[in-house]
């Protein structure tokens, strides 16, 4: 079993910057995949990023160039570093690790984009 601990979200203005990170537990295997979700009120999951463990990432096609994901395959960590925040990208952010077993997610962090 895999567990995955999401921090760092929180209250930032419009044009901010903030970085998540997840830390996953457990049974880990050498290779997976580990990515970033979101899911705003009224709308369906949706791919942010992902990254293999070989360094390959992954964006949804909208937010290349703001968001960059990243992993520290020692720690069993990724990250996500989010700037020019807009008011749209307010969601809950799940962090999700997919290996040969299948698929794990995180509990999930709020991030909201207000004035």
């Amino acid at each position: 079993q895999v567990q995955l601990v999401e921090s760092g979200g929180g209250l930032v203005q419009p044009g901010g910057p903030l970085r998540l990170s997840c830390v996953a537990s457990g049974s880990i295997f050498s290779r997976s995949t580990m990515g970033w979700y979101r899911q705003a009120p009224g709308k369906q999951r949706e791919l942010v990023a992902s990254m293999t463990s070989g360094g390959e990432g992954t964006y949804a096609n909208s937010l290349k160039g703001r968001f960059t994901i990243s992993r520290d395959n020692a720690k069993n960590m990724v990250f996500l570093q989010m700037t020019s925040l807009k008011p749209e990208d307010t969601a809950v952010y799940y962090c999700r690790l997919y290996d040969s077993r299948g698929v794990y997610w995180g509990q999930g962090t709020q991030v909201t984009v207000s004035p």
